[in-house]
């Protein structure tokens, strides 16, 4: 039974950024998405990619494919919208070129220790930008509900399997995906208070 936490994770992953790129489509708000969050949302998983796939965890191949993808196209209409952060292309681009480097140094063990902090580093960007804006509602709802359901499904796959990477990778995407809906709910109550 626990052998079907992946799919239940490619249920929940590959449709995660949808919600997101509708309502930017919508409504063009981006208070509150952070584009580094985007873009290093679409590295890291290109990298899980290359994790799952050296690791033998075929069906993860299609949530992380969706997630780069999709999460790379939210990075581009943010751009399109001039949420581009010039600041952090810097360090994206480091981060990638260090996952690179732990990929071809250290193989699958090597990629995977780096992509255990990778969770930590992508989820901080939408964090950051969600908690310092005053009125956050270009956020999506369902976008990081269906993060928590993945990421959850993946926490109790790496526990089942006992591997640190996704555990960790579980932990804090669980963590940030409560804070982000928390955010999106509180900046929802203050709105309808005024």
């Amino acid at each position: 039974m626990l052998d079907l936490l992946p799919i239940a994770a490619a249920c929940f992953g590959i449709p995660q950024y949808l919600p997101q790129i509708l309502k930017l489509r919508r409504t063009g708000d981006t208070a509150g998405v952070s584009w580094s969050w985007a873009t290093l949302t679409c590295i890291n998983n290109a990298a899980w990619f290359c994790y799952f796939m050296a690791s033998g965890y075929w069906t993860a191949s299609l949530p992380s494919t969706a997630a780069s993808t999709l999460a790379g196209t939210v990075s581009v209409m943010l751009v399109r919208r001039g949420a581009l952060n010039r600041r952090a292309v810097g360090w994206i681009a480091t981060w990638a070129a260090l996952l690179a480097l732990a990929a071809t140094l250290g193989g699958r063990v090597g990629l995977g220790t780096l992509l255990a902090a990778a969770s930590i580093v992508q989820v901080t960007p939408s964090l950051w930008t969600a908690y310092r804006t005053t009125h956050p509602t270009g956020i999506s709802k369902g976008t990081w509900t269906l993060v928590c359901g993945e990421l959850s499904c993946w926490l109790l796959f790496g526990l089942w399997k006992t591997d640190p990477r996704l555990i960790t990778l579980g932990i804090t995407g669980v963590a940030a995906s409560l804070l982000m809906l928390a955010r999106v709910r509180q900046a929802g109550v203050l709105s309808n208070q005024r």
